[in-house]
């Protein structure tokens, strides 16, 4: 894999920068930013496939995150950006998806961050698990084949 390549193929990357609230005592962003720029991320993937936060709303569904695993690699520090790549690698088209990032510094191939969310469709006004409607089974329809191949090789890889 050349250095300018991302881990899986066609992400969808949305540039952030740190800035002063997210440096912790240490001098670098603080986890809980990766976690938040993966969030924002998350949500420019949906807005950038023309579906809207009210889309939530009038379908009464949600994505909730049922577990996140993550990797911090390096240290992002006070002004500088990150190219934050996001797939949908799984899916199963009905309940259940996965949204894979990661994040590199802009500019360079240096990974400073990786994560791993498992998401549930639930409903709304109830909170409980439902099936995925309308936006929401394009949004996480289940991966082309070449994808969800590179995403268990990549899970392989990693695991060693």
């Amino acid at each position: 894999m050349s250095g300018r390549e991302w881990d899986l193929p066609g992400p969808f990357v949305h540039r952030v920068a740190a800035s002063t609230d997210d440096i912790d005592i240490f001098g670098h962003a603080n986890n809980a930013a990766y976690l938040r720029w993966a969030d924002e991320t998350a949500w420019a993937h949906w807005e950038s496939c023309g579906f809207t936060r009210q889309d939530c709303l009038d379908e009464d569904r949600g994505m909730a995150i049922m577990r996140t695993e993550a990797d911090y690699l390096g240290h992002c520090r006070d002004g500088e950006a990150l190219d934050c790549a996001v797939w949908i690698a799984r899916s199963d088209g009905r309940l259940r998806a996965e949204r894979w990032y990661q994040f590199r510094r802009a500019g360079s191939s240096e990974t400073v961050f990786r994560a791993v969310t498992r998401l549930v469709c639930f409903q709304l006004s109830t909170g409980r698990p439902a099936r995925m409607t309308g936006p929401f089974a394009t949004h996480y329809a289940p991966p082309r084949p070449v994808l969800a191949a590179a995403a268990d090789a990549l899970m392989t890889k990693l695991k060693r």
